[in-house]
């Protein structure tokens, strides 16, 4: 008996064209986290110093980004989630993101991203949140 979805299985011209752009963002973001990888954002001088930090001694959302990435790429998810604990959030997020577009792209089929207004809002509380609590006394555990 001859398989009826074996002609959904090949992969066409078609298929890989659509897949192009999720691949070439795959590999932008693989060469990023390589990078920090490499050069170790804990060694003074590698990268520039957050301006909010430097004018201000406030932590920003993404203050410890960098060393959370660092970390994340080696594997120590405790040190990551130490470091900038929405970072991890952040990286989770894209690759779940990411696997829904390759899916979706390889089926044909469109990605759509609706967020809504209300979606929006609830982000930006939730960094606003986390960035005035990171600043607060009791909040030192999510200082990078």
């Amino acid at each position: 008996m001859r398989d009826v979805n074996a002609d959904t299985r090949r992969v066409t011209p078609a298929t890989m064209g659509r897949l192009a752009v999720p691949a070439g963002i795959l590999a932008a973001v693989v060469a990023a986290f390589a990078y920090v990888a490499a050069v170790d954002p804990n060694e003074p001088g590698h990268y520039p110093a957050c301006p909010l930090l430097s004018v201000t001694g406030l932590y920003c959302p993404g203050c410890g980004g960098l060393r959370s990435a660092h970390a994340f790429a080696h594997g120590h998810l405790q040190a990551a989630l130490h470091d900038n604990a929405m970072a991890v959030v952040a990286f989770l997020g894209f690759a779940v993101v990411w696997t829904v577009w390759v899916v979706r792209a390889a089926r044909g089929r469109t990605v759509r991203v609706d967020l809504t207004s209300a979606q929006l809002w609830a982000l930006g509380a939730t960094l606003l949140v986390f960035t005035v609590v990171r600043n607060l006394p009791f909040g030192g555990w999510l200082h990078p």
